[in-house]
């Protein structure tokens, strides 16, 4: 019911009618809407990293089913979608409005609102570089599953080595390792992509499955100077903890403790004189 007071003439009043209207031009009494990036908004809409893992896995895993079932539709698109490997989204015409793309802005404009232009882009990016390297991954493999939940980069190359050293060889000055390293230290996105396209064709070989979901989730944060650092440490612990025996592994993750980062701060800075796109100290 509204309130209401006795006016002069002994007229009733109602008192949201003599409420001043609010600076922003809204009705009274009606909550405002919350600008997206808002820490309100954040705390109700999902992140856009999540976001970008749900496109991904969602065309991944569709298309991955039809491709093992030779659906002639299924390896017509893995073949288009294998030319854009390592290559920017938007850049070859040919895979303008590809599945991943078009699942990820429709997720966008249905949970997260209308988001910043530069954070749609980022996640373009994540989607259409994870995609279309497991294209490339999944290239002529009609038995097995190259998406796999669960399978992250640190951890693939661990495997890839184990699987390919002598038991006496050193795993950690391994080549192998080096190349994971080389993706940490990648001072571009197109270093990046041009790098996890190496380690990729490797996979490949071996039929080593992949995460893609995940890592399209951490292409989207490392594009994101604040979260780089953050990045390079999943892909360091992924990398030690796959040395960890699976009962002692759980422990590890919960304490925080029992790996390091695969990223060596030694090394040589990248071509553009920076460590993983960040000044050391930084």
């Amino acid at each position: 019911m509204t309130a209401s007071t006795t006016s002069g003439d002994g007229g009733n009043v109602d008192e949201a009618a003599q409420r001043p209207a609010p600076a922003d031009g809204s009705a009274a009494g009606r909550p405002r809407a919350r600008p997206y990036g808002s820490s309100a908004a954040r705390a109700e809409e999902p992140s856009i990293r999540a976001l970008v893992e749900q496109a991904t896995r969602s065309s991944i895993a569709s298309l991955q089913a039809r491709y093992l079932k030779d659906d002639p539709a299924a390896v017509a698109k893995i073949a288009r979608l294998r030319r854009g490997a390592g290559k920017r989204a938007h850049e070859v015409q040919d895979l303008w409005g590809i599945d991943a793309l078009d699942n990820l802005a429709e997720l966008m404009e249905e949970q997260a609102g209308s988001p910043r232009q530069r954070d749609a882009e980022k996640a373009e990016e994540a989607v259409f570089l994870a995609s279309t390297l497991w294209a490339l991954h999944q290239q002529s493999r009609r038995e097995d599953k190259m998406h796999a939940d669960g399978r992250h980069l640190g951890g693939a190359v661990r495997a890839l080595i184990q699987r390919s050293a002598t038991p006496s060889a050193d795993e950690e000055g391994s080549p192998l390792r080096t190349r994971l390293v080389r993706v940490g230290t990648a001072g571009s996105l197109d270093s990046v992509a041009v790098r996890l396209r190496e380690i990729v064709l490797l996979l490949r070989t071996a039929s080593e499955p992949l995460d893609y979901a995940r890592l399209a989730g951490q292409l989207y944060r490392w594009q994101n100077r604040r979260d780089r650092p953050g990045v390079q440490r999943e892909w360091g612990r992924e990398f030690h903890l796959a040395a960890v025996p699976p009962a002692k592994r759980r422990k590890a993750v919960d304490s925080g403790t029992g790996a390091g980062d695969a990223i060596d701060r030694t090394l040589s800075a990248d071509e553009e004189g920076t460590y993983g796109g960040y000044a050391a100290g930084e």
